[in-house]
């Protein structure tokens, strides 16, 4: 398997981060990964709202939140973990995301964005 591609803090850009949040599938992913700290699995995260997300939409999804550098993917076994990185992006770029996260009328009360 081909390793994962996680930008370095330092590389994150706010165009990828704006495009990565500017669909509202993704954002809602976001914020489900955000607020759990952990979502478990990808699958976990399939059914939103009462719509079942497509297995290749979901990993299209997810790759886009991973190189805009807003979360972290860890394969364990044959499942893949996502973890935020909102603590990171925080230090990086003050309030950028909790900004849009209330845009879209999410919670930003999650770890690492105060």
């Amino acid at each position: 398997m081909r390793p994962l591609f996680h930008p370095a803090i330092e590389d994150l850009k706010p165009e990828a981060i704006l495009y990565a949040l500017s669909d509202p599938e993704r954002v809602a992913i976001f914020a489900q990964i955000a607020g759990a700290g952990s979502s478990g699995t990808c699958s976990a995260l399939s059914n939103l709202g009462g719509r079942v997300i497509p297995k290749s939409s979901l990993s299209q999804h997810m790759k886009v939140l991973r190189e805009a550098g807003l979360i972290r993917g860890e394969r364990h076994g044959i499942e893949m973990r996502n973890h935020s990185r909102c603590a990171e992006v925080e230090e990086r770029f003050p309030g950028l995301v909790a900004a849009i996260l209330r845009a879209y009328g999410r919670p930003t009360d999650v770890a690492g964005m105060d």
